[in-house]
């Protein structure tokens, strides 16, 4: 299930390329050809868990079940917003079709999830990590295109789950990090997480508002903050062994590239420009990296997933 995050990092990046080319210039062929591999990364992962579903179906009542693995099931739905953000520009009526889907079926599994997290006696503050932001926080998504064709309320729905959602969840981990044990290592690549709501955030207030006021310096703010923690924390997740759990530095940094290219479009300062474009280098080499990493451990038949 975890793997999922692949399509979220590979869209993230295609993404972030089509803004650049949008908005600053830039080649659109990367973003073009990205979209492409995360539409058949996604189908194919799609097929194989839906398999997965019908002939072990005990395994994946077992990962519902299960206190971290359940939180990457949004990533499905998450997945294919990301698709219709992406296919948007050309192929309007596909992008309409995989928000609708997307939209309704997140909103389903985000309340599966904080019902779980309300009515199950097995969670523990140890089970609380940033993945638990995927089912509820990437609601803050859906406004991105939600405003194209849904009506205004719905957006603003949407993204007010996610913005109330994320400062909960936020509280509740910071928490557990500073007053219980760290995370376990395979899933501190996680703790990037943290960078994606505020990121994510400042480009859906964009699509709702279309300024740059006072509450969206401070999303944008906070998401530099956060860069700028983890950045400085950097050797210690190079330390980590590889796993499924590094996709998390990508589609959190690809949010934030995205960010930071609508900020430079935006502000009549250089500075964010120069940080954009850095982020986009940047972004391209961390999943150029991760995608190397799983494929050479899907050949030697070695991931390492997270507990």
């Amino acid at each position: 299930m975890a793997l999922f995050t692949t399509v979220m990092g590979v869209a993230g990046l295609a993404l972030a390329w089509a803004k650049a080319s949008a908005l600053a210039g830039a080649p659109a062929l990367p973003g073009l050809c990205l979209r492409g591999v995360a539409t058949a990364l996604y189908v194919f992962l799609f097929v194989l868990y839906a398999l997965k579903a019908l002939r072990y179906p005990a395994q994946v009542a077992a990962e519902r079940a299960h206190p971290v693995q359940v939180n990457f099931f949004p990533a499905i739905s998450t997945g294919m917003v990301l698709l219709s953000i992406a296919w948007l520009p050309t192929l309007p009526g596909l992008a309409h079709v995989l928000w609708s889907v997307g939209a309704a079926a997140h909103l389903v599994l985000t309340l599966l999830a904080v019902g779980s997290w309300i009515f199950h006696p097995h969670y523990s503050i140890q089970h609380a990590s940033p993945a638990w932001f995927i089912p509820a926080v990437g609601n803050i998504l859906m406004p991105i295109v939600g405003m194209q064709w849904a009506p205004p309320d719905i957006s603003w729905f949407f993204f007010s789950i996610g913005l109330v959602f994320w400062l909960v969840l936020m509280t509740i981990v910071f928490y557990r990090l500073f007053f219980h044990e760290p995370l376990p290592p395979p899933m501190r690549p996680t703790l990037a997480i943290l960078l994606a709501p505020p990121s994510a955030g400042f480009v859906a207030y964009m699509a709702l508002t279309g300024q740059v006021d006072g509450l969206a310096r401070v999303l944008y703010s906070m998401a530099l903050f956060v860069f700028l923690l983890l950045a400085s924390h950097v050797r210690q997740f190079a330390r980590l062994p590889f796993s499924t759990a590094a996709w998390g530095y990508s589609f959190p940094l690809a949010a934030f590239t995205m960010a930071s290219l609508e900020m430079a479009h935006r502000s009549a300062s250089a500075w964010y420009a120069v940080l954009a474009w850095a982020l986009l280098a940047l972004l391209s080499v961390v999943v150029s990296w991760l995608a190397w990493l799983t494929l050479r451990a899907a050949v030697r038949g070695q991931f390492a997933r997270p507990q």
